[in-house]
Parts: structure tokens; sequence; C-alpha cells
């Protein structure tokens, strides 16, 4: 997970914290300075497909074109979570969601509004990918 976050802060300053999510393990700091404030758009992601996510992309609606993968060269598994958080000055609404496989099978959900959803449990019912959304 200390992947993530490294390469995660590289992509973030090479894009100057513009609209991009972030991850996190849900680690808390313990000083008592640092005041960390995230966007109304952060959701947990929730894999229960039953196969381990290789790639996670997540772009505002009306992008042309997705970003770059948050994961970096860690993976989620199934049954694992993860918070993805956005920087406090985020103001999109809605928002595009791209998982892949290992073999770059790849499954999308589309026009997610991340300012009414927690949370987004990505599984199959009866053979068909769907996103519990709470």
């Amino acid at each position: 997970m200390k992947k993530i976050l490294t390469n995660l802060l590289m992509v973030l300053v090479m894009f100057g914290f513009i609209c991009l999510p972030a991850v996190s393990t849900g680690a808390k700091s313990t000083d008592q300075n640092v005041k960390v404030n995230f966007g109304d758009q952060d959701f947990i992601l929730i894999n229960s497909t039953g196969v381990e996510i290789y790639a996670l992309y997540v772009s505002p609606h009306s992008a042309n074109q997705w970003g770059e993968d948050i994961l970096g060269a860690d993976t989620l598994f199934n049954g694992e979570d993860l918070l993805i958080y956005f920087p406090l000055k985020t103001k999109t609404k809605f928002w595009d969601l791209r998982v892949e496989d290992e073999d770059g099978d790849f499954i999308e959900w589309h026009k997610l509004n991340l300012l009414k959803i927690s949370s987004v449990e990505l599984l199959f019912e009866k053979g068909k990918p769907t996103a519990i959304l709470n």
C-alpha cells in the first residue's frame, strides 16, 4: 500500500492537484497539529468481484480520457477495500470508474454522483458486473 501512496503523490504533484483522486490506507495521523481536509467526493471502493483488480481509474465524467492508474504497481485483492479521496477544492459532481483485471479486461461505470455516494461495492450478480452504491 505504501507504493500506492508514493506513486499517487508523484501523480498529484505532476498534475498540480487538479481534480485527481487519491487513495489511502485509512491510517490516521497522530500529530495533533496536522489538519487534513478531503473533498465531498471521497468514497470507499470495495472489491467483492471474486477477482484481483490490477488497475483502477477514476476520472471526471466530462474527461475525454482516463488518467493514471491510481493503484500503480499494486493490486486490490478480492475482499479488500480502499479509501479514495479527493482534494478539498474538487468541485466535479459526476465521475467515471474503470477497473481492469490481470488480462486487461475491464468494466466501467459512468456518471457516478460522488457527492451522494460514500461507498461503491463491485461484484458480479448472476454473472453480470454490478456495483452497489451507498
